[in-house]
């Protein structure tokens, strides 16, 4: 339980045999002590998400617990608060519809209460008796039943105008955006304002709640006792209505509690500071720690192991994290260790017992690091996200995703994701290298394995940061490179191998070129039970009679007559028309060169590495030798795809996201292995491509290839050919425009002439009318020009789908991972 099943991830060869370049042996990992000592700080970096040890930032306690919303495919959700909608009206539009609502109601209401509306008594007249009222053209009450009537339907029809108005001119809602948005004083203050108003209305009469309350009742008969309580229980009826109604409007109960609260706040603080001069004082953030939530929810508490009944343990690593010796990618460790005992409940005294021998160190990954030696973005491993930049507020971005911060993660990545932009534009030290380095954490946490393939001198992080360096050609090389992806089997192995070598000729068939590998490597397997080096396949690749001659002699010595059958197949079909091998010899030259020697060793005298290896949270880097071998380094980065895409489909164990980087795409491309990203979706893995320009990919795997990922990314200084692409891609989408067509006005009358003579002899613009169309019609999301000329530099369109389906459209970033 300590390593989680993750060690063992590659077996120590013996040293290589005379003839062979030399390697120096690596370093045993580093083991971690018993005693934890508080973690190194890391090199300081802009807005941190989780620094827990480095000098500034906040706790780990502190970062565990920032809320998290869920939010779309692509959001930052560290500390995310979604957007307030979108207003529909203008303020200046509000305060106009407002104001005019509010002088119609005054309007109305003045000509209501001086009679001068006749229909609107009408209700009055048909629901109270005829012999309240007086005969003749105008109507007046006979007694108070009729003035008491007249008064309270006065009053109702004011409370309907009111109402009435206030829905149609949107009062509250500029209430709400023009007052309480300001804050809860300003909303307290505006609700006080409107009491106030109400009060005094009803204390002039201007509302006739005095007369309707107090001039009918009966005090002589009440007597002075009576007639006193019923007057302030009527005083009460008037105006309590009127508190509760701007006193839940002005929130005021809320701005009271809040401020009580701040003042117990600060008692509590002078409590926790005295708490913390005491000799025996708990750490900040420990459960039962003054001034930490205590709850049963509390990320830092560790809840799930104490629902599960291991309170023990839970002390142990909440106290790891409040003293400091804990970092996130611990904490994500050790969370994912609990899940697998979860799933298999006899790992728990494993579990146990690690977390009470290391602590923090528990369930450790298999190099004995904790952390990377530096970290060049911002990084928030609870949700497993990294920080590219924000959303600009620029017009073509949807509102509600202006602004916000633009993460990735595996299940955007797990979709594969395509970068165009040219030398300079950003691609590696903002999106290559954020994204590799947010996977070599998830790896030290047990969640992921990464590849990271770029030309050697990429700045993709130290050397430190992987468990395996690959550099071809580079004598110092402590690791090799399996040239056949870890396979058993011949036809699989050729199969990758005529991937790699000709899968990038157009016209010829691969499977043709897979089976005269396989018509080679075959036998030779069968003989010497491995597969043969770069040097034994290119001279049986070619016919030399010595070579072919020895291992048909090999294979009548043993009885293997089915294996002799194919190599005799092959030795026939050598130099006919369309045979491949003269080809796939050719492009086995581009390794058999003496830079490459003691290379793709298959005689089990090196460390080979294999994408097979996905299975284990591992970091790998393959720098290829660009410089001097260019045409060897774009046949290796195929071999790597291929084998990628075989090797993560053939897992068995898919739980671990497996990734793919490549620094530079260009010329790596083929049908199957677009084809192969296709599959990586349902696998648990994704590949990052990142070219220049698409004209380095063939023309026919445009289309296929933009649409086998999910994830665009158009940087700025793209070509309008390029920009076509990703605009056909992205579709287009339904637009309300307004066209305004100006009409010159011809009068009739020689008066309104002489008017507009005299207007355009003033304006020097002759009078006309506007006609205004609004439709809607359908525009592409980002043209090709706009793509090529409106995006700023350090810019980049990018478009996302999660593995889920969720989409979000072509948005337009500010890159940097504290944008």
């Amino acid at each position: 339980m300590d390593t989680d099943g993750t060690h063992g991830t590659h077996e120590k060869r013996t040293p290589r045999t005379t003839g062979h370049v030399p390697r120096p042996t690596p370093p045993e990992p580093p083991r971690m002590p018993p005693a934890l000592p508080p973690m190194p700080p890391h090199a300081p970096v802009a807005g941190r998400a989780a620094a827990p040890a480095a000098a500034a930032g906040p706790t780990l306690v502190d970062w565990l617990r920032v809320p998290r919303p869920a939010a779309g495919p692509g959001i930052w959700r560290h500390a995310y608060v979604p957007p307030a909608p979108r207003p529909e009206v203008a303020d200046a539009s509000l305060l106009k519809r407002v104001g005019i609502s509010l002088v119609l109601c005054f309007v109305l209401w003045r000509l209501f209460v001086a009679g001068s509306l006749p229909l609107v008594g009408v209700p009055l007249d048909l629901f109270t008796p005829e012999d309240w009222w007086t005969h003749g053209l105008r109507r007046e009450p006979v007694d108070h039943r009729g003035l008491a009537a007249t008064e309270l339907y006065e009053l109702l029809v004011t409370l309907a105008m009111v109402y009435g108005f206030a829905q149609l001119g949107g009062w509250r809602t500029a209430f709400d955006r023009l007052v309480v948005a300001r804050g809860p004083w300003y909303r307290a203050l505006g609700a006080l304002a409107g009491a106030l108003l109400v009060t005094l209305l009803i204390v002039s009469e201007t509302l006739p709640v005095y007369p309707l309350a107090f001039a009918h009742l009966p005090y002589a008969e009440l007597g002075g006792a009576g007639g006193s309580a019923l007057t302030y229980l009527l005083y009460a009826a008037i105006y309590l209505p009127v508190i509760l109604f701007f006193g839940r409007l002005g929130d005021w109960a809320g701005l009271v509690h809040g401020a009580l609260g701040g003042a117990g706040a600060d008692a509590r603080a002078g409590d926790r500071g005295a708490a913390r001069t005491a000799p025996a004082a708990a750490p900040s953030g420990a459960p039962g720690a003054p001034g930490a939530p205590a709850g049963p929810e509390d990320p830092a508490g560790w809840p799930q192991l104490r629902a599960a009944g291991m309170g023990e343990s839970a002390d142990r690593l909440a106290a790891e994290a409040a003293s400091g010796r804990m970092n996130d990618v611990d904490h994500v460790r050790i969370r994912r260790a609990w899940d697998s005992v979860l799933v298999d409940p006899g790992r728990r005294p494993a579990f146990v017992q690690a977390v009470r021998d290391k602590g923090a160190a528990a369930c450790g990954h298999p190099s004995g690091a904790r952390d990377l030696p530096v970290r060049a973005a911002r990084h928030d491993l609870a949700v497993a996200q990294v920080r590219l930049g924000a959303v600009t507020d620029a017009e073509p971005n949807p509102h509600e995703r202006r602004g916000t911060g633009l993460a990735l993660d595996p299940a955007v990545l797990g979709t594969s994701m395509l970068a165009v932009g040219p030398s300079g534009a950003g691609k590696t030290a903002r999106l290559v290298r954020p994204v590799v380095e947010s996977l070599m954490l998830q790896a030290l946490a047990g969640e992921a394995a990464v590849i990271a393939v770029a030309a050697a001198g990429a700045p993709l992080g130290p050397d430190e940061a992987y468990d395996i360096v690959v550099r071809p050609g580079d004598p110092a090389s402590v690791h090799d490179l399996d040239l056949y992806g870890g396979a058993t089997d011949p036809d699989e192995a050729a199969s990758l191998l005529a991937e790699a070598f000709v899968g990038d000729v157009p016209g010829l068939d691969v499977r043709r070129s897979a089976t005269a590998l396989a018509q080679v490597i075959g036998p030779f397997r069968a003989v010497y039970g491995r597969f043969p080096t770069v040097p034994e396949l290119r001279e049986l690749l070619e016919g030399l009679p010595a070579a072919v001659g020895a291992l048909r002699g090999a294979l009548e010595n043993a009885g293997r007559q089915a294996m002799l059958r194919e190599l005799d197949a092959r030795t026939r079909q050598h130099g006919a028309h369309g045979d491949p091998g003269p080809l796939l010899a050719d492009r086995v030259a581009l390794l058999d060169r003496p830079a490459f020697h003691g290379f793709f060793d298959t005689t089990g005298a090196g460390r080979p590495f294999s994408p097979r290896a996905l299975e284990h949270p591992i970091r790998v880097r393959v720098d290829l030798p660009e410089r001097g071998h260019a045409d060897a380094s774009r046949l290796l980065a195929r071999l790597l795809l291929a084998q990628f895409n075989a090797s993560v489909a053939a897992r068995t164990d898919r739980s671990l996201f497996a990734f793919l980087a490549f620094d530079d795409a260009s010329r790596t491309l083929t049908p199957e292995a677009v084809r192969g990203v296709q599959r990586l979706r349902s696998a648990n893995a994704g590949v990052l491509l990142t070219l220049r320009t698409l004209d380095d990919v063939p023309e026919p795997l445009r289309t296929p290839l933009l649409g086998a990922v999910g994830c665009r990314v158009a940087f700025s200084g793209v070509t309008t050919w390029d920009g076509k692409w990703f605009a056909d891609a992205w579709g287009t989408e339904l637009v309300e425009t307004r066209d305004v067509t100006s009409r010159t006005v011809y009068a009739e009358r020689p008066m309104t002439r002489f008017l507009h003579t005299l207007r355009k002899l003033v304006t020097g613009k002759a009078v006309t009318t506007d006609a205004v169309t609004v439709r809607q019609v359908e525009r592409e999301r980002w043209s090709a020009s706009a793509l090529a000329n409106t995006v700023p530099p350090g810019h980049a369109v990018l478009s996302l789908t999660s593995v889920r389906g969720e989409r979000a459209a072509p948005l337009l970033v500010r890159l940097g991972g504290t944008g």
